[in-house]
């Protein structure tokens, strides 16, 4: 059974950084694409990032050259590195398998407040 546990979330000014992790356990995880998501008040849930197993990675246009997806095999991790956030940015983040086939439960989340 896959469990993914996200922490990192906060609340940080516009400009701020945040770095986000989700442990993710019940899967294999070094040849498991990983993404990462988000879902603001009232809108769907969206794709941020993803990163394969050979560390190649894709980032949505909204947050390109904003933020950045790791992952530390070793460690069952994937991170993002989100850098000079927006209020826009204002989202619950999720992270799951990106092969929606694999995917498991989503988990609670981290909140990512942006705010003034």
């Amino acid at each position: 059974q896959v469990q993914l546990v996200e922490s990192g979330g906060g609340v940080v000014q516009p400009g701020g950084s945040l770095r986000l992790s989700c442990s993710a356990s019940g899967i294999i995880f070094s040849s498991t694409a990983m993404s990462w998501f988000r879902q603001a008040p009232g809108k769907q849930r969206e794709l941020v990032a993803t990163i394969s197993s050979c560390d190649i990675t894709a980032i949505a246009d909204s947050v390109k050259g904003r933020f950045a997806i790791s992952r530390d095999n070793a460690k069952n991790t994937v991170y993002l590195q989100m850098n000079s956030l927006k209020p826009e940015d204002t989202a619950v983040y999720y992270c799951n398998a990106a092969d929606s086939r694999v995917r498991g439960s989503w988990g609670q989340g981290t909140q990512v407040t942006v705010s003034s």
